[in-house]
């Protein structure tokens, strides 16, 4: 009898050093290190991570969807994946006691430990180490058009000089720890979204209406019109990619039985969202309007004056993409030590952080440099996985879970936005390989 209450005991002793190991490790990684966050981090989080510097390419967007279908499929992506993120919050914590702090844990739950992780994580990498590179060459650029536009008669300097001193930034913001302590920088970016929006859609309605703007589709031939319409919904669509980082930024948020997490998550979404829609309704329509289809496909290039105007613009985009590099940067940062302490067996430190960050970063600034109009690329690829992972991936994983009646609103709704989900999957990359052959045609390595 001694012997087995002896044994127990051991056993008892291993399990709850497992468990104190296993929150030593929770308490150290990025996602669940703090779960202090108030709701409107949540709101600065999301409108860093939503609203991208491609608000301003909206305005040709249009030029190339037309009136009727743009506004429409503007509204309607604004809808959906409004819809889409709120089945996100709520499936957070539909298991009582247990939260899904990362995107590859809802999609563990369901479809299954091993085929959640295939589903899930190549798709949520391919957008955030996407994202970032082509936000080290926005960076980059934008903070070239400042510069070229205060001191026109300056030295010209290639842009991969600028990325290089955009990515020196992040060498030293991406060793702050957690979600919660990238706040203030969040808070910055968020700010700037809306300055710069603002700057495109009321220096446009000031400039006034061209006299000879016309509203006719961009393209010479029929082909052309199509490939450019289906470049631009891929433009629409990967304008709302917030959904890769939203269980992220809700994990940080503390939750009880009588307060969870999803009432204040939800709270700094809809702010978010109101933010998303002062931001592109105003650039894309507006923008639209005044230029019709002689605008380029960054509004600030067609403004071109007052030049200390459209040069704070550009300085404003590129705080804001600082900002945005590092939300969607947290996740990445959380998988890799992740791997590394718990599958690995690394101890956690500040030298295996800073070893893996820096590398990170370094790898992210150089490809953008190399490449840089890793943007049409982004958008070949990327229009396998912002779909899924934006507009039917929650979808899917909502009928599984819950498996609402058939023909109900919520199984009708939640197949309208899988079928439009995957149309944009198939139609958006067909557009963007075109985007993809003209650039190359001036590509220039490390230009």
């Amino acid at each position: 009898m001694g012997t087995q209450v002896e044994v127990e005991g051991v056993v008892n002793n291993i399990a709850d050093d497992a468990a104190a190991k296993q929150k030593a490790i929770d308490d150290w990684l990025p996602i669940t290190s703090s779960r202090k966050a108030k709701w409107w981090y949540s709101a600065f989080h999301n409108v860093t991570a939503m609203v991208g510097a491609g608000v301003l390419s909206l305005p040709y967007a249009m030029a190339e969807l037309g009136w009727g279908p743009g506004v429409a499929i503007l509204i309607l992506s604004w809808v959906i994946t409004l819809y889409t993120l709120w089945q996100m919050v709520e499936m957070h914590e539909m298991v009582p006691g247990k939260r899904f702090d990362r995107y590859h844990e809802l999609g563990q739950h369901a479809f299954g430990e091993k085929l959640g992780l295939y589903i899930v994580v190549p798709q949520q990498l391919t957008v955030e180490v996407g994202v970032n590179i082509v936000y080290m060459v926005t960076g980059g650029k934008s903070l070239k058009k400042a510069i070229d536009t205060i001191c026109p008669n300056c030295q010209p300097m290639r842009t991969s000089w600028f990325i290089l001193m955009f990515g020196i930034v992040h060498l030293f913001l991406s060793h702050l720890p957690n979600f919660n302590s990238i706040t203030g920088v969040s808070l910055a970016a968020a700010v700037m979204s809306l300055s710069y929006s603002t700057i495109a859609w009321s220096s446009s309605l000031h400039k006034g209406v061209k006299p000879d703007v016309s509203y006719k589709l961009t393209g010479s031939t029929l082909g052309v019109k199509i490939l450019n319409f289906f470049s631009a919904l891929g433009d629409v669509a990967f304008a709302y990619a917030g959904h890769n980082v939203v269980l992220e930024i809700q994990a940080t948020i503390p939750s009880t039985p009588e307060k969870p997490s999803k009432k204040p998550m939800w709270r700094g979404v809809v702010v978010a969202y109101i933010v998303v829609a002062l931001c592109y309704f105003p650039v894309a329509l507006i923008g639209y309007y005044v230029f019709g289809n002689s605008v380029d496909d960054n509004i600030l290039i067609t403004l071109e004056k007052p030049a200390w105007l459209i040069a704070s613009a550009n300085m404003f985009v590129v705080i804001h993409v600082i900002g945005s590099y590092q939300i969607y940067a947290m996740p990445v940062f959380d998988m890799i030590e992740t791997v590394l302490v718990k599958k690995m067996n690394f101890t956690p430190s500040f030298c295996l952080r800073f070893f893996t960050r820096t590398t990170y970063v370094l790898m992210t600034m150089v490809v953008a440099m190399a490449i840089p109009f890793f943007g049409g690329l982004l958008g070949f690829f990327g229009g396998f996985v912002f779909a899924p992972t934006t507009y039917f991936l929650p979808c899917v994983m909502w009928l599984s879970i819950y498996k609402p009646k058939k023909y109900s609103l919520s199984w009708i709704a939640n197949w309208f936005c899988i079928i439009l989900g995957v149309t944009l999957m198939v139609v958006a990359p067909i557009g963007a390989l075109r985007t993809i052959i003209i650039s190359a045609k001036n590509y220039k390595f490390f230009g």
